[in-house]
């Protein structure tokens, strides 16, 4: 089994490589490094020390026996190699990570703004012509996000993808669910969902779009193996999701940077289950003709502010509440349908789970806290003027709650 990894946003041999590999796929990653660029850019490292390629895939290696290969190319600029590669390795499956993932990066100014349209829908869209151009039948798997159905109270369930609707002359039909992106970051995900639909009705490709909730954890059973194999743990306000950043503040002792009220629900889902969620749409493919598949990748939903007190029982941190950098609504529902992954693989990990997986998050915070730089935490990237000007006043000192702007 081929499975080509084109992850310009992943660590090389990371957890879906090294996941992928351990299951007896051939793995090859495509990766421009451009998030270790980004690092540079912002002058903030992950938490985590993170090896260089080559180091990374000598460790599976050895721990493993199973070889990964590796290329630096960025898939949105260099068409003509990509199409060569896809010629040269037949891969049965691309796994599209090669995105800038991050909704506050790409608020930041229009550099980023620019930058994260040209890569992500320039390089979705490459993918997908490169799988015509090569004349095989390419199975692709991407990494969505569960932000293109929006973050407002949808009043009901989120289907998985596609609702069924009733058109004015009474006919039923069931549409691709309406977008509501809420950054330029989740816009290009809306229009990666477009492209997908096109692709497949007008060349048939095999697409699996996976919008996948905020990762939490750091380990899966494979990068738990050797240390040089850890992955990424964002802390800073671009990068850093919500839950490992709470976890890293409590072991700082930094009080919780919850934005707004903290009403805001999200959907979650820990590291090893995405891994176990990709491996199964890899495993699973459309059959031939067969419209894009599209799997809600969450375990769970819950409100921020809730995620927040958590670990304040567990740890005794504060919680400060800042003024909100973003534009969305300081309090929404989200109840969503989750019904095929739980299919294939039946319970998840969640939140409340006593498995000792905060204390693992946590244990890691601790060893490396030494790297972390305070000062990156508040939050650096802003949705208009009115929350920038809002957040002037943000401070990682316990704020007062009333009269939050920007919410």
């Amino acid at each position: 089994r081929r499975s080509s990894s084109s992850a310009a946003t992943a660590s090389a041999a990371g957890p879906p490589p090294s996941t992928s590999s351990a299951q007896g796929h051939d793995v090859v990653i495509v990766d421009n490094l451009s998030r270790r660029n980004i690092d540079t850019e912002m002058g903030c490292d992950s938490l985590t020390p993170i090896e260089s390629p080559a180091v990374r895939i000598r460790a599976w290696k050895e721990v493993s026996g199973n070889d990964i290969k590796f290329l630096n190319m960025d898939v949105a600029k260099e068409y003509d190699l990509l199409v060569q590669l896809f010629k040269d390795e037949k891969p049965d499956a691309v796994v599209h990570f090669a995105e800038q993932r991050a909704a506050p990066y790409s608020m930041k100014g229009s550099k980023q703004k620019r930058y994260t349209v040209d890569n992500n829908v320039g390089g979705t869209n490459n993918l997908l012509a490169a799988v015509v151009d090569s004349d095989l039948d390419i199975h692709l798997v991407h990494l969505g996000t569960m932000g293109v159905y929006g973050y407002g109270t949808s009043g009901g369930e989120i289907p998985e993808g596609y609702l069924n609707v009733v058109l004015p002359d009474g006919n039923e039909k069931e549409i691709l669910h309406p977008a509501y992106p809420g950054s330029v970051y989740h816009t290009t995900k809306c229009l990666d969902a477009l492209l997908f639909q096109f692709y497949n009705k007008n060349d048939g490709i095999r697409v699996t779009d996976l919008h996948q909730g905020i990762v939490w954890g750091t380990n899966t059973p494979q990068t738990a193996l050797d240390e040089r194999l850890i992955n990424r743990f964002d802390y800073d306000g671009d990068y850093g999701t919500v839950l490992n950043r709470f976890l890293m503040q409590s072991a700082m002792g930094v009080p919780l940077t919850v934005y707004g009220t903290g009403g805001q629900t999200r959907a979650f889902i820990h590291i090893s289950d995405t891994c176990r969620c990709i491996e199964a749409a890899i495993n699973n493919p459309p059959e031939s003709g067969q419209r894009v598949e599209i799997f809600n990748q969450i375990a769970q939903t819950a409100r921020v502010r809730d995620i927040a007190n958590l670990i304040k029982d567990k740890t005794g941190c504060e919680v400060n509440f800042l003024n909100n950098p973003r534009n969305e609504d300081a309090e929404n529902e989200l109840d969503v349908s989750n019904a095929k992954f739980m299919d294939f693989l039946g319970e998840m990990i969640r939140l409340e789970d006593d498995r000792g997986l905060f204390a693992e998050v946590q244990g890691i915070t601790e060893k490396y806290k030494h790297r972390c730089i305070p000062e990156m935490i508040l939050p650096a990237s802003f949705w208009n003027k009115k929350t920038a000007a809002a957040c002037e006043a943000n401070t990682l000192e316990v704020m007062d709650a009333k009269g939050k702007e920007g919410e």
